[in-house]
């Protein structure tokens, strides 16, 4: 197991720390004021109304202002010291990136990953525990959040899942377990189904200092048609086909990195025939070239993250929807480093690094137009947000940091 994981929640061999003196205490006022004694084991207030759930019609000028609040979901865990209550609700003022604490969806356990379904009517959640499971909740117009219910994913430590493009699909990868599964999706409640598939990742062997695979995300390529697994204990990236109707994975290739490297997280560049992956392990990002017809993903060199000498446990890269830029988070290193992308997604240019205004930048997540960009800082409780300037990619953080308890994930809608 990765140094990295060893400080983190994950492995349960220690906890992480809130913010000097009582920061933590007081991230948790901020974040949970708004549901002391309001509620149960319900949710806060509302964040959604049926204005903004209502699509706009081509043509169709609004009668009103656009709405400037929107709506943002936190990830955190629930079982540490400092740590949450379930799934974070609040919203943000689309301009100025400010954020505000609304209410807090309880009864969730460990929601340290969150996803959105494509229909934006369904959240799902991670329960990053030893018996790991995922859970939906109901995003209904006008009305509270709620849950909806939790299936087992057959493994220990999920920490990562998506929906697929279909909608019909939630895909999860278990750390701990280093294994990947499927569960079917109710296209009308959003509901989730009994498991259709597991796949463990027995081969190739582990890297060094690893006791063995620890799958860390799975997500669909850009064209629907296959699926790719980042194992940071295998050095390895899977493919997979999925049966669009019985939930089943079926293995097409796999692309192993250098010894050590610690794959962590992969996004594409819009184009969909190139990827760029971050190193947990050897500080270092690479850019691979896709093939779409067979899912073979091929690395290339390793990159710098900017960060100079030593291990900076990359967390999560992002590519503009225009595909010219890519921001990095660096948890040791506690900043965002920004490249320029080029010849058409096939190189990556580093530009330069900036502090991330908190401590162990877990991951990070655009707003919808890409205006902003947050930080989910895990071990200072807080939050930051970014200005991001769509000319020339840089990044600046705007007001102050929001205090959250251990916030592991952020999800602006």
């Amino acid at each position: 197991m990765s140094a990295a994981r060893n400080g983190t929640a994950r492995t349960g061999t220690t906890s992480p720390t809130g913010p000097p003196g009582s920061g933590t205490r007081i991230g948790r006022r901020r974040f949970l004021g708004t549901v002391a004694g309001g509620l149960a084991a319900a949710v806060g207030t509302a964040l959604f109304t049926a204005e903004d759930a209502a699509p706009v019609q081509a043509g169709h000028r609004p009668r009103h202002r656009p709405r400037t609040t929107r709506p943002l979901f936190l990830g955190t865990y629930t079982s540490k010291e400092g740590g949450g209550t379930g799934v974070g609700l609040g919203t943000y003022d689309a301009t100025t990136g400010r954020i505000t604490a609304t209410g807090v969806v309880a009864g969730v356990a460990d929601p340290s990953y969150l996803a959105l379904a494509p229909n934006g009517r369904t959240l799902y959640a991670v329960d990053e525990r030893e018996e790991g499971a995922v859970t939906a909740l109901a995003l209904p117009p006008g009305g509270p959040p709620r849950v909806l219910g939790s299936r087992s994913t057959g493994g220990a430590g999920p920490c990562h899942l998506s929906v697929h493009p279909s909608g019909r699909w939630l895909l999860s990868a278990n750390y701990l377990s280093g294994s990947v599964a499927v569960h079917p999706i109710d296209p009308g409640s959003g509901a989730l189904g009994p498991r259709t598939d597991l796949l463990v990742h027995s081969s190739p062997p582990p890297g060094p200092g690893q006791d063995g695979p620890h799958a860390h995300q799975i997500i669909t390529s850009p064209d629907g048609a296959h699926l790719l697994a980042v194992d940071l204990g295998n050095d390895t990236v899977y493919s997979y086909r999925l049966d669009p109707s019985a939930g089943k994975l079926t293995p097409v290739s796999y692309a192993t990195l250098r010894p050590g490297a610690g794959p962590r997280h992969l996004t594409f560049h819009p184009s969909g025939t190139f990827a760029y992956l971050a190193n947990e392990v050897d500080n270092t990002v690479v850019v691979c070239g896709y093939d779409p017809d067979s899912g073979r993903l091929a690395p290339g060199e390793p990159q710098s993250t900017g960060t100079g000498q030593g291990t900076s446990f990359p967390a999560q890269i992002l590519v503009t929807r225009e595909g010219r830029f890519a921001y990095l988070a660096n948890r040791g290193h506690n900043s965002l480093t920004r490249y320029a992308v080029e010849a058409g997604g096939a190189r990556l240019r580093l530009l330069d690094t900036v502090p991330v205004g908190g401590d162990f930048p877990r991951q990070i997540a655009f707003s919808p137009d890409q205006r902003w960009l947050f930080a989910a800082n895990q071990k200072s409780g807080s939050v930051t947000v970014f200005a991001v300037d769509a000319r020339t990619g840089a990044v600046n953080q705007v007001g102050e940091p929001f205090a959250a308890p251990i916030p592991v994930c952020v999800l602006p809608l």
